[in-house]
């Protein structure tokens, strides 16, 4: 995978997990917090839009794009829960999301041959 398409799919990722985690994000406070269904609404509207962000990734194979950003969620959620709810990781949450990320890493961007 060239450069600039390693780049762009790291940014698509990052994307992808603002997208996702912020909508369930979203319909956890409508539901759970009680925020109301303009909450809940917009989470959905952003769950959608994880969707189509993850078809923009250079890679053309669902599965393999899927499997990656497992590892992206994992850690993003960590990242989410602690900026927006104070949640504070324990070393094995850390040590957990450390080893997807390197799956990801080697999922998405090992060397293949054409």
């Amino acid at each position: 995978m060239a450069r600039v398409d390693t780049l762009r799919s790291l940014a698509l990722f990052v994307a992808a997990a603002l997208a996702e985690i912020g909508g369930a994000w979203l319909v956890w406070q409508g539901v759970r917090e009680h925020m109301g269904w303009i909450w809940i609404g917009a989470g959905v509207i952003a769950l959608g839009l994880y969707g189509f962000v993850a078809t923009l990734q250079p890679d053309a194979h669902f599965g393999r794009i899927l499997a990656a950003y497992g590892g992206v969620f994992v850690a993003g959620s960590l990242a989410w829960g602690m900026a927006m709810d104070g949640f504070r990781p324990d070393r094995y949450d850390v040590t957990g999301a450390l080893i997807c990320l390197v799956g990801v890493a080697v999922i998405m961007y090992a060397p293949r041959g054409a």
